[in-house]
């Protein structure tokens, strides 16, 4: 049986551009993937690469493991559970971090955005955490790894990284491959369309939040930025803001955005806008009202420890399989 690992950082509420581009995703393929085991986790550890508040991370750590189950994510299908608690996540990123070059965390896109703009007290995690990401996907031999376009050096660099240490102590890990959504894998601001949506933009416009008030999701629909022209067509390098309402709206309805672009030929934006302004909420709707459902419930610590304990039978085993490749402890 193959197997699909992902995670994501409790470093705030999802965004919408979250729910297409991962969740949604991992919806659709629990259900088309039936020869899979989903392992997908709350990548806590990964979150501490820069300051966070102890009570603010707790919280989210919960809220995101609600928010994935509230989105579709069946318990029955899905091993759903928290990195921190899988004590392995740690040991193989460290090992990870001993297969790496130095050059090679240097040479990361996101590394290096993330250090221009921390400019003083950046945390050797920041630079590392590279080699955890790959220690997530490596431990348990994940075949199939869903990522976005910002995504591909660190998956490569997984890749490497599994084909140094097999070469240096044996075949010992999977050398995952990755998966990528036909649509939606990466939503655009809405003040700010060739930009990645982002929660932690200034401008609260810019992004939509799954548990933002449905009223206030519709109005950040209604302002976002077009252009000044008038057709309702895809094209990215011309009609950024425009192309990525279609992208959005293709997401969510799964019509093709040329289907989308015939029916609103003879349309303005204020209607189209209305129109996706509608089925974003109601998309949001019944997610908003599962979450309120099972957030305080002893439901989602259920869900969490059985994820936990199968993540972490498949850990330990994977471990051990690397302590005796390379001559760690006293294994025979």
């Amino acid at each position: 049986m193959k197997r699909l690992v992902s995670g994501i950082k409790p470093t705030g509420s999802l965004t919408l551009g979250n729910y297409i581009g991962a969740l949604r995703q991992f919806v659709k393929l629990q259900e088309e993937l039936i020869d899979t085991e989903f392992f997908i986790f709350i990548a806590d550890l990964h979150a501490i690469t820069t300051p966070q508040e102890r009570q603010a991370l707790k919280k989210n750590i919960k809220s995101i493991a609600a928010l994935y189950i509230a989105c579709g994510l069946d318990p029955k299908k899905v091993n759903l559970f928290v990195q921190s608690e899988v004590q392995e996540h740690a040991t193989l990123g460290y090992i990870m971090e001993s297969t790496a070059y130095v050059g090679e965390m240097e040479r990361m896109t996101q590394y290096k955005d993330k250090k221009g703009k921390q400019t003083e007290g950046i945390r050797t995690s920041l630079l590392t955490y590279p080699a955890l990401m790959a220690a997530d996907i490596l431990l348990y031999d994940a075949d199939i790894v869903p990522i976005g376009d910002d995504q591909k050096q660190h998956l490569e660099l997984t890749r490497n990284l599994a084909q140094r240490f097999n070469n240096l102590y044996g075949d010992t890990f999977v050398v995952p491959e990755g998966f990528f959504p036909k649509t939606g894998a990466r939503i655009k601001s809405l003040t700010e369309p060739t930009k990645k949506m982002d929660k932690s933009a200034e401008n609260p416009k810019a992004y939509i939040l799954l548990l933002d008030d449905l009223n206030q999701v519709k109005n950040k629909i209604r302002s976002a930025v077009t252009d000044s022209d008038t057709e309702i067509r895809y094209d990215l390098k011309n009609k950024a803001g425009i192309s990525n309402l279609l992208t959005i709206y293709a997401s969510l309805t799964d019509i093709s955005i040329k289907e989308i672009e015939e029916k609103y030929k003879n349309s303005s934006y204020k209607e189209f806008k209305e129109d996706l302004a509608n089925i974003v909420a109601d998309t949001l709707a019944p997610i908003q009202e599962k979450y309120n459902e099972i957030i305080s419930s002893p439901y989602l610590d259920e869900v969490l420890d059985m994820g936990r304990e199968k993540a972490s039978l498949i850990a330990r085993k994977k471990i051990f399989k690397v302590y005796k490749r390379m001559g760690l402890g006293r294994i025979k």
